[in-house]
């Protein structure tokens, strides 16, 4: 393993982290901000930044501080965090020690293991990358340096990559399970348990339907590696339609989105909390960050989601009309062509196109984000027999009947 390897692999690492962290408290402001939006209300906007302007009336030759600096409510993500921190960790005398503490890490720690194999940029090349920004403010020495550092090697902008990437991310992500279940049985405490039991119930239901929903998507693409599922939408119809999943697999896409919406327990499908019924379900019994833990742990999940629906759905990092010379598939397609870094057929340098891609990962992420937080402050609540009849009655059986003629096509066809 060489030191460039490694380089790259903190890079990755500190964008991954500092992505979700940050994304997932400004979740938090978004949820609040886009419900009051919907509901024709202001929102959260009472914690801000005093600002001194002026002189004090009173003679007193202070400032008077009459601005209030509030970013429109954005420092309420900050204030929750204050607020976590500070109150009390209270552990209930009645609970198993050992596992109400174990439960919250299974809350947060799989979301953030589960989106290492989510391909955000495409495969690059750093020195070849940071040796044309470093040239262009004139810094060509260092671009030589950092060119020789890196050399012509390729890399992804993945954690990890797998080629079981789909399988991975089942894999690790039902674990989240044992969150729920784990703090409902340790919390002694029957609302905690009533909780727990409905999670556990409607978790497992859903990974049936969600692991069924895109099996017919994998047959047409041949593969669970996320980068080969990347590179495969780059493909087009007549040189113009991109073959983008949710042109292979419309219907499908709503399935599994679906599905995913229910592994992450939100309204309209929050029959775990359900603060009318069980006060605050599973975690009724937690206070302070482990309380705050499972809540991030759900804003953490939707954008999980968002890469989840992006990479398999959406193109992943791909633009229309934008190449770069590391495509392998692109340019196996069209040997007849040089391989270079391109925008519609006329070259451009290699940071560019690696910047556009990350943009376009980052605007369709964000805008299933914006998509999720639209169906939660849109829909009600169901009741726990429709959550479960919509799975069993008519989910899997549209699954199953899809991954058939899906099958079944593909032979006839030939393949993709």
């Amino acid at each position: 393993m060489n030191t460039a390897f490694l380089v790259v692999s903190f890079m990755n690492l500190a964008f991954v982290l500092g992505l979700l962290l940050n994304l997932g408290g400004l979740l938090t402001w978004v949820e609040r901000k886009q419900g009051a939006v919907m509901a024709n209300r202001i929102g959260a906007n009472r914690a801000y930044i005093p600002v001194p302007v002026g002189r004090d009336p009173n003679g007193a030759g202070g400032f008077k501080w009459s601005k209030r600096f509030t970013l429109m409510g954005l420092f309420h993500a900050i204030t929750d965090g204050i607020k976590m921190l500070t109150k009390e960790n209270f552990t209930p005398p009645f609970v198993d020690t050992f596992v109400y503490n174990l439960a919250v890490w299974f809350s947060a720690v799989p979301v953030l293991v589960t989106f290492a194999v989510v391909p955000f940029g495409g495969p690059f090349q750093p020195g070849v990358m940071m040796s044309e920004v470093l040239t262009m403010v004139g810094m060509t020495g260092a671009a030589a340096s950092v060119g020789g550092f890196f050399g012509d090697g390729v890399y992804h902008m993945q954690l990890a990559n797998l080629n079981v990437g789909l399988l991975f991310i089942f894999a690790i992500g039902s674990t989240g399970i044992f969150s729920a279940a784990l703090a409902g049985w340790s919390s002694g405490n029957k609302f905690s348990l009533l909780g727990a039991l409905r999670s556990s119930s409607q978790m497992i239901s859903y990974e049936v339907f969600m692991g069924i929903s895109v099996l017919g998507l994998l047959v047409v693409y041949g593969t669970v590696d996320f980068n080969e599922m990347a590179q495969l939408q780059q493909q087009t119809w007549f040189g113009v339609i991109p073959k983008w999943g949710v042109l292979l697999q419309p219907h499908m896409f709503f399935v599994f989105m679906t599905a995913l919406m229910a592994e992450n327990k939100r309204v309209p499908f929050d029959m775990p909390e359900a603060e009318s019924e069980l006060v605050a379900g599973y975690f009724t019994e937690y206070t302070s960050m482990k309380m705050g833990l499972f809540m991030m742990a759900e804003f953490l999940e939707i954008a999980v989601i968002a890469g989840i629906m992006t990479t398999m759905f959406f193109g992943a990092y791909h633009i229309p009309g934008v190449v770069a010379a590391t495509d392998a598939m692109h340019w196996a397609m069209h040997p007849e062509l040089t391989p270079v870094n391109a925008i519609f057929g006329a070259e451009v340098p290699h940071a560019l196109v690696v910047v556009l891609r990350v943009g376009a990962f980052l605007f369709k992420l964000i805008f299933f984000c914006w998509l999720q937080i639209l169906i939660r402050w849109t829909l009600p609540k169901f009741r726990y027999d429709q959550v479960m009849k919509l799975g069993w009655k008519y989910m899997l059986p549209l699954s199953i009947v899809n991954v058939i003629a899906t099958a079944a096509f593909m032979y006839v066809l030939g393949g993709m």
